[in-house]
C-alpha cells in the first residue's frame, strides 16, 4: 500500500485536474477519491514519480467518465453550466503551493469551462494537460494512449477552436466586484436605467436549470431582453432572500440563500467594464456543495 499522507501533497492538484475536466465539484471529487482507492492498492516500487503516476491516473478516470457522460449531457435540459466553485485567495495558495506551478486563471472561469465544452474528451485532457498543466508531449503521450504527433494535432485543433470563440477578460477584481454589487442592487431596486448601463449590448444570460426547477431554456441574448428578464425575477424573487457575494472561479459572483439554503449562484463575465455574459446556476443537484447560510 502506498503512503496515503503522500497522496494528501496532491489531493488539491487533482483535483485541479479533474475539476478542469468535468467541470464538477462533485464529480471531480469522486474522481479524487476514486484515484486515491488505487492509490491504496498500488505498490511503492511500482510508482517511479508518485505526481506523474497519480496525475496518469485522474486524466484517465476523468477521460472514462466523460465518455460515458457525453449522452447525459447532449440531453441535457437548458444550457448545461459547470458546478460553480468557490475559491479564495487562500484556497488557491494551498493548491499553488502543492504544486509549484498551478494559478487560478482563466482556465477555471465558468466561461471558458463552457467552451472546453465543445472539444472531445481527448481533445480536452491533452489541452488541459499541455496548455494548463505544462506537461510534455511525452507524458501526454503516455497518459492517454496516443502517439506524440496525435497529441501534438489534438492541441493545435484545440487551441484553433478555442481562439475562435475565446473569451476576452479585460476587468479587474475590483472592479468586477464592484459591478457586480452594483447589478445586484440595480435588479433589486429595479433601476432599470442603472441595469442598462451595466449590461454590454450584446450581453447574454444563461440559465442552468438541468429541468429540476423553473429556468430558461435558451440563453437570452440583448441588453433590453436580458435586463427585461433580470428585473423580472427580481420583481418575483420571495420574501427574505439573502444575498452573499463571494468569489467562484476565480470571478466575483453572489449566492442567493431562500429560507437558508443556497437557491442560485449568479457570476458575472465582465469586458471592457460591462457585464458580457450572466451565468446563472439554479439546479439545486449542482448546488449541493455550497454551504447553508448558517454554516457559510
Amino acid at each position: 500500500m502506498s503512503d496515503p499522507t503522500l497522496f494528501d501533497t496532491y489531493r488539491a492538484y487533482l483535483f485541479a485536474i479533474a475539476y478542469r475536466m468535468l467541470g464538477s465539484v462533485m464529480d471531480a471529487e469522486d474522481m479524487v477519491q476514486e484515484a486515491y482507492l488505487r492509490w491504496q492498492k498500488a505498490s511503492p516500487v511500482q510508482i517511479e514519480s508518485p505526481k506523474s503516476w497519480l496525475a496518469t491516473i485522474i486524466t484517465r478516470l476523468c477521460l472514462d467518465f466523460l465518455r460515458s457522460a457525453r449522452v447525459q449531457r447532449e440531453s441535457y435540459v437548458g444550457p448545461w453550466l459547470p458546478e460553480p466553485l468557490p475559491t479564495s485567495a487562500a484556497s488557491e495558495e494551498t493548491a499553488v503551493s502543492t504544486e509549484g506551478a498551478i494559478i487560478l486563471s482563466e482556465s477555471i472561469s465558468i466561461a471558458f469551462l463552457v467552451l472546453l465544452e465543445n472539444l472531445s474528451p481527448t481533445e480536452r485532457a491533452v489541452y488541459l494537460l499541455r496548455e494548463v498543466f505544462d506537461y510534455g508531449y511525452a507524458d501526454i503521450a503516455r497518459m492517454v494512449n496516443k502517439s506524440e504527433a496525435a497529441c501534438r494535432q489534438l492541441v493545435r485543433r484545440a487551441k484553433q477552436h478555442l481562439q475562435t470563440h475565446r473569451p476576452r477578460y479585460a476587468a479587474s477584481a475590483e472592479a468586477s466586484q464592484q459591478l457586480t454589487a452594483e447589478f445586484f442592487q440595480a435588479c433589486t431596486d429595479g433601476d432599470a436605467a442603472k441595469l442598462f448601463s451595466l449590461l454590454a449590448e450584446d450581453v447574454v444570460e444563461w440559465s442552468d436549470g438541468g429541468g429540476k426547477v423553473h429556468a430558461a431554456r435558451k440563453p437570452i441574448i440583448g441588453r433590453d431582453k436580458v435586463a427585461r428578464f433580470m428585473l423580472g425575477l427580481a420583481r418575483q424573487a420571495p420574501p427574505g432572500i439573502v444575498p452573499q457575494f463571494t468569489v467562484f472561479n476565480g470571478q466575483p459572483g453572489v449566492i442567493i440563500y431562500v429560507d437558508g439554503r443556497p437557491f442560485t449562484v449568479i457570476v458575472l463575465e465582465i469586458v471592457n467594464n460591462q457585464i458580457q455574459n450572466i451565468y446563472s446556476v439554479v439546479n439545486p443537484d449542482k448546488l449541493r456543495h455550497i454551504p447553508d447560510l448558517n454554516s457559510a
